[in-house]
Formats: structure tokens, C-alpha cells, sequence
């Protein structure tokens, strides 16, 4: 969990690079960091990040419309300093995936669909009943973004949104971001690049001993 201070010293990082390369417009430095607080450059995507809802809630900024209007030309909306952080937001891709098989990809066409709703809580998606996914691009059909004033309020608005959320004709990975989201080490906060690997490994390790009862 990141504090305030570390927060900022990744944002002056941030700025610093990009005004040495002369960026002007959205985009988005990505760092990593380690265990005790060290962070280490990883890439730029000169582009709006699948994420950036996330921070258009905590921050209540509209990042495509500004984006547009630096390309228009036009200044910035925001003020330097103007944007503090509010509450806590979660997003989660629901990905035309079948995450007991390794992930792999499934196409096909959606039967049934019933997007979640309520107070924090966004769909961004293309999807509806019908839609036929392809095998030839990104497996992504939605991206379900919840806003709340803390974290933990934040993943139990964020599990009662994939409860609701209803997608039939293909494999999904709700059902995995849900069981994440129910975690001890996701609730805790302690989890790291390994995260994923680790807990797939849990999971058909405790398959396995059940199995065997």
C-alpha cells in the first residue's frame, strides 16, 4: 500500500521524465517497486492507460476530455495542485477467458448479459446480448469500476458488483476476480508480481487434497 509520501515522490518522478522528453500529452509512467519502498523506472505508454478510470474516480478528472482538448490545443482545465485524492477505487477486467484452463481464450457469442449497477459503480464496455466475441483480438468485454471511501468498502462494492454481473455463451474471469477479491492476502494487501501465480497454485493445490477425501 502506497502512503502520501511515497505518492508524491512517484509523481515528481513521473513529471520529471515527461518533461524531459517533452510529453504534452496523456500518458502514463509505470514504476515498480520493491519491499522497502525502492521504485525502479518500467515503462511509458504514451497513450490513456486501460486503468485510467481508476484514476478519473479518485482524482474526478475527465482524462479523455482532456486529452482531447491538449489536442485541440486548448490548456488544461485542471490547476497545478488542484487534484488530491479521494477515497479508494478497484477495477476489474472481465476477460472472454477460461482461467481453469490456463487462461486460454473463448470466443463464441453472448447469450445472456445483465450489467451490475448502484451508487460507485462503472461499466465501461462494448458488450451486449448477441455480441459475438472474436478469436482475433484482445479478450477483454468489460472493464467494472467501483469508487468508495476506503478500500475494504471499495472490494465488498466491488464483489457485490461481479455478483450481479451476468455474461453466459462464453468463459469469463469474474468468478476468479471475485475469489481475489475474497482473499486474506488481497484484503491485507500482500500480494506482488507472484500474486497471481501463487494463488492459482493454492487454489489447485487445495483441489487437489479435496479430491483426495
Amino acid at each position: 500500500m502506497l502512503s502520501s509520501r511515497q505518492r508524491k515522490k512517484l509523481g515528481k518522478a513521473a513529471l520529471k521524465l515527461a518533461k524531459l522528453v517533452k510529453y504534452t500529452s496523456a500518458g502514463t509512467i509505470e514504476f515498480l517497486m520493491d519491499k522497502h519502498g525502492d521504485f525502479f523506472f518500467m515503462e511509458m505508454n504514451t497513450r490513456v492507460q486501460v486503468e485510467h478510470p481508476v484514476t478519473e474516480l479518485i482524482m474526478g478528472v475527465d482524462i479523455i476530455k482532456e486529452q482531447i482538448k491538449i489536442a485541440a490545443g486548448e490548456k488544461l482545465s485542471i490547476t497545478k495542485g488542484a487534484l488530491e485524492p479521494r477515497g479508494h477505487a478497484i477495477e476489474c477486467r472481465i476477460n472472454a477467458e477460461n482461467p481453469d484452463d490456463n487462461f486460454r481464450p473463448s470466443p463464441g457469442v453472448i447469450t445472456t448479459y445483465h450489467v451490475p449497477g448502484g451508487p460507485g459503480v462503472r461499466v465501461d464496455t462494448h458488450l451486449y446480448q448477441g455480441y459475438k466475441v472474436p478469436p482475433y483480438y484482445d479478450s477483454m468485454l468489460a472493464k467494472i469500476i467501483v469508487h468508495s471511501p476506503n478500500r475494504n468498502e471499495a472490494i465488498k462494492r466491488m464483489i457485490r458488483a461481479l455478483d450481479e454481473l451476468v455474461v453466459e455463451g462464453v468463459y469469463t474471469t469474474t468468478a476468479f476476480l471475485k475469489n481475489i477479491l475474497e482473499s486474506e492476502s488481497f484484503k491485507r494487501g500482500n500480494y506482488s508480481t507472484h500474486f497471481v501465480e501463487k494463488f492459482m497454485k493454492n487454489k489447485k493445490d487445495k483441489a487437489e487434497e479435496s479430491s483426495k477425501k
